[in-house]
């Protein structure tokens, strides 16, 4: 709630499943911003259309372009740009993107101009970036240009009564999509779940 508040870029830090873009777009709700809020998995685009993805492209740029298209910077214009997994993000548009992070201007592929862009970045990651910094898989500076407040979601085995409290959730919206009564969780049960690792984190209960 305090965060959001602002413009501080954050960066959201755990494992896989513990339910990292929620945080981004509680933070996003909560900061009263105007546009939309835009997700981007940097791990899942391929590294040759990460960067026109991002930043867009002028129609005859490359081949395939026969369009000029708006990249996700511009489409979350006073917005949020959520960039899910940014420690995938291959070093070429890790620069690219710690320049417009600095500038808050993009240039779209084949264009020399510059597109004003008021943004609000919020990045997550389940590696550990300082790690990749020091092997040379992560750009330094771009690391503390995004690590401005960092956010830790632990995972669900260390969050203890927080998993009965999300099955029972999940329990309630199934059960109504379902058409179902709702099931009750035995005290066996809730022995078991709270005794689990999960693995899977939240996706995993879920």
């Amino acid at each position: 709630g305090r965060v959001a508040r602002t413009d501080a870029t954050v960066l959201i830090a755990g494992e896989s499943g513990t339910g990292k873009e929620l945080v981004a777009k509680a933070i996003h709700n909560y900061s009263g911003r105007r546009g939309d809020f835009i997700a981007v998995n940097c791990a899942a685009l391929p590294p040759t259309l990460l960067e026109a993805e991002l930043f867009g492209y002028e129609k005859g740029s490359f081949t395939g372009a026969t369009s000029s298209k708006k990249g996700y910077f511009e489409q979350a214009k006073d917005g949020t740009l959520f960039l899910d997994e940014i420690g995938d993000m291959p070093m070429l548009a890790q620069s690219k993107l710690l320049r417009v992070l600095e500038e808050r201007k993009i240039s779209r592929i084949g264009s020399v101009d510059n597109i004003p862009v008021d943004v609000r970045v919020i990045a997550a990651t389940n590696k550990n970036l300082e790690e990749e910094v020091k092997r040379g898989n992560f750009r330094e500076d771009l690391f503390y240009r995004i690590n401005v407040v960092p956010i830790y979601v632990p995972p669900l085995r260390e969050r203890g009564e927080d998993i009965i409290i999300l099955a029972e959730h999940f329990l309630s919206a199934f059960s109504k999509d379902y058409k179902r009564e709702k099931p009750e969780l035995s005290d066996d049960v809730k022995e078991i779940m709270l005794g689990y690792s999960w693995p899977g984190n939240v996706r995993e209960l879920k």
